[in-house]
Parts: C-alpha cells; structure tokens; sequence
C-alpha cells in the first residue's frame, strides 16, 4: 500500500532538484503570492511577472534554503525582494507625479480570486496580511511584513537608522490619509447600503439617466482613470462624461467586486453593433451613503474577474 510523501518530504525532494515536485510546491502558494506582490506593486499584471520571477529566483537558489518548515516563508522572502526590485524601478517612472490617476500600471484586483486566497485557520501570519486592506500597497517592510530594522535595511540596501528613519516617515504620511484606528484600515465585503448604491449606479448609467447618477454623487466627487492622467472634480463633471457616454452607444453594466469595493463592469453597444461588448471597470468608494470617487480602468481585466468579452 502506497502512502503520500509529507510536506517535509517534497520539500526535500523539491531542494534536492526534483523539478516536478519543486512545481507542485510553489504551485500551492501561486495565488497567495500574487495578492501578496499585488499588495506591493498595485498592479495585477506586475504582480504576475513578480511571481514568475520569484519562482524562478526560488529555483535558482534553492541551495540557499536551510530546511525545515520554512518554505512558504521563504517564497514570501523572494517574492518581497522582486518586488522592491521592481518598485524600485517604477520610482523612477513616478518622479513628479502628483496622483495616483498619474500611475501608469495602477490596476483592480477580483474579489473572486482574493477570496481563492483566503488563508486557512493555520497561517495566522497570512490572517495578518489579508486584515490588511488589500488597497494599501505601500505597505512594504517593517509594518506589513513585520520585519526586524535590521532585515528591513538589508533588504532596502541601506542602514537600520536609515530605514528607522524612513518608517517614520511613512507612519506620519499614512496616519495623514487613514482612519486612527488601525483596525479601521481593513477593506470589508461590500453592505447591503453599498450594494443599494451600486444598483441605483447601475441603473442610472444604463438608462443615461445624467439626474439620478448626480443624486448618487458626492458634491465633491473625485473621477479619475488611470493610466490616463485624467481627473475630474465635483458632481457637475458628472453631467459632460454621461453627455459622451450617450453619445458611444448604449450601455449594459454588471455588478462586481474589486479590492473589496463596488464595482461595475460596464459594455458597450456602439451604434451598428450587434454585440455588447467590454469597455471599462468602475470601483466605487463609499462614504455616508454616497459615492466619494470612481476610479475607472480599462477592459484588460475582464478575464481576471470571469467576465465574458462580449453580452
């Protein structure tokens, strides 16, 4: 009678050069690791280049890994450095920007693949990085990670007072955008309210009803679409986009969830079409029953969020 090989076992087996066995480990971790580089990187696509990377990174430098039950933790290690690497090198593309409608490769993640993600009861140190709402992707090293100063620094390539000196900095810009309360950081499911909201949203843009979107609107509604460095303030800005929008064609939305917000997958029908087809992607953000800011991306990721290209 034939038995499984443990964990440990793979693991093994996986260091010693088993490429198959070395798949099957980091396989596991895939989708954890991508919300994880996500995260970091505020880009679905660069968090999948970040994985392919930390992976290839682990297979090279397998040699390096001292045993034990640490392989998991180990990935997180690699995959954090890749991103650095990478965040590193997007600093110099963010030189002089003045928001994040400014930031080229800003993107949403599916609510239905974070919630493939979801840690198990045994991985507290993953239930500690999904309290943390997954639209905080600056979080990188001391708070997030829980690194010590001295690995921080190691892994910034700078001193411990240097990097001491930078997590204060962060701290004091983070409190100045963020409730008080750290518990309140955490992104939650959408409420029965914003569901309510979404709908009335859906319906107002389906029937280019200009009126009722305005009613939805904060007065001081903030629409950005990233990468374009477009941004439009206050709700009568509503009033010359719903304008175009009439003009494109009509409209069919559909109700989704990104990062853990509202959201709606919109198609258009041009005129002479005979197809829906995909356009954009609305994330709503919600204060007091009302909607604050959209932020609007393109259909690149319908995939990713399990919608058809076309109704």
């Amino acid at each position: 009678m034939s038995t499984q090989p443990s964990t440990d076992e793979i693991v093994s087996a996986a260091i010693a050069g088993d490429e198959p066995a070395f798949a099957a480990l980091t396989q596991r971790h895939r989708r954890e690791l991508h919300v994880h580089c996500y995260r970091m990187l505020a880009s679905f696509d660069e968090a999948e280049d970040a994985v392919q990377e930390t992976f290839l990174n682990a297979w090279r430098g397998r040699s390096g890994f001292q045993g034990g039950s640490q392989f998991r933790a180990w990935l997180y290690r690699i995959a954090t450095n890749v991103c650095l690497d990478m965040l590193r090198r997007n600093s110099r593309r963010t030189a002089g920007m003045r928001s994040l409608a400014e930031v080229p490769w800003i993107q949403p993640y599916p609510d239905l693949l974070l919630d493939q993600a979801a840690p198990s009861d045994d991985q507290p140190e993953a239930v500690a990085i999904q309290r943390e709402t997954i639209s905080l992707a600056a979080l990188i090293a001391r708070d997030v990670l829980g690194w010590p100063a001295s690995e921080t620094a190691s892994a910034l390539g700078t001193s411990v007072a240097a990097a001491n000196s930078a997590l204060q900095r962060a701290r004091a810009t983070m409190q100045s955008h963020l409730p008080p309360r750290r518990a309140d950081w955490s992104a939650h499911e959408p409420t029965a309210e914003e569901r309510r909201l979404l709908e009335q949203f859906i319906q107002a843009h389906e029937r280019l009803d200009t009126e009722a979107a305005v009613a939805i609107a904060a007065r001081d509604i903030r629409i950005t679409m990233p990468p374009s460095p477009w941004c439009f303030d206050g709700a009568d800005a509503i009033r010359p986009l719903m304008a175009e929008a009439a003009v494109m064609g009509e409209w069919r939305l559909l109700p989704v969830s990104a990062n853990r917000m509202p959201a709606a997958a919109s198609y258009l029908r041009r005129p002479g079409d005979r197809e829906f087809r995909a356009f954009k992607f609305d994330v709503m953000r919600i204060e007091a029953g009302i909607i604050a800011e959209i932020t609007t991306f393109n259909a690149d990721l319908f995939p990713a969020f399990g919608l058809a290209p076309t109704l």
